[in-house]
């Protein structure tokens, strides 16, 4: 498994591990994980407008960290490490969730 990292405007937003680079882009281009990108917001601002520039590179030894301690944490026994799982980088609130926090 290879590690990467989704950037706005040059920010480390999240990051995820994939099987190799062509299945991270076709995730990291799925229109569904980028309309989460316009519902989640941090620090009282959307993560993404959809103007900035978004962008995917491999992820340091630190994000990629990030990755396997969420996963080892993970409680649900049904996930498989074939789950899309993203671990977002900075603190996250669902819009649609009414104020509930869903931080990782």
């Amino acid at each position: 498994m290879d590690y990467f990292t989704v950037e706005i405007a040059g920010r480390a937003i999240a990051s995820f591990r994939s099987r190799n680079h062509e299945e991270a882009t076709h995730f990291f281009e799925a229109e569904d994980f980028r309309d989460d990108l316009t519902i989640l917001e941090s620090e009282g601002k959307a993560l993404w407008d959809r103007k900035a520039t978004l962008s995917l590179r491999k992820a340091t030894a630190e994000e990629a960290s990030e990755v396997e301690h969420a996963y080892e944490f993970d409680d649900d026994p049904e996930r498989t490490i074939d789950d899309e799982f993203v671990v977002f980088l900075v603190p996250v609130e669902d819009l649609t969730d009414e104020g509930e926090d869903t931080e990782d």
